[in-house]
């Protein structure tokens, strides 16, 4: 009886170098999403902070010259904020400090936040002047 041979198909090893050319490519892909995920996080965190600051000091300068501080209260040391991201809520820590000149005084806002053990900041300053009469 003759043994027949089918030379059509796939080997059982050929099949396994396929699907393992194919999952290298895939882990790739997943790697790549991953990377990306991991930036836009950083750049919407990144808009908050800058949303943050420019709030603070919206607030800071609407009070007018004599209202100003250019010292921060003494405790807290920093002004903490719970902003949401995502589907969770991300704290940035905000420091108030200032200088005062003769006619006018200088403010700044330091926003402070953490992502993935990694500290990053954005500073904040504006100009309040005395109007001359």
């Amino acid at each position: 009886m003759p043994v027949l041979c089918n030379s059509r198909g796939f080997t059982l090893l050929e099949f396994l170098v396929a699907v393992l050319i194919a999952m290298v490519g895939l882990l790739g892909l997943l790697q790549t999403v991953n990377v990306a995920l991991n930036h836009n996080l950083q750049n919407q965190l990144r808009n908050e902070a800058v949303q943050v600051a420019d709030s603070y000091m919206a607030r800071e300068l609407a009070k007018g010259f004599d209202a100003v501080s250019t010292h921060p209260p003494l405790t807290p040391k920093y002004l903490v904020e719970s902003r949401q991201i995502l589907n969770g809520f991300r704290n940035f820590s905000v420091a108030h400090s200032g200088i005062t000149y003769e006619n006018s005084k200088e403010i700044r806002f330091q926003v402070i936040w953490r992502h993935k053990g990694t500290r990053y900041t954005h500073d904040a300053a504006g100009v309040v002047s005395k109007a001359q009469q």
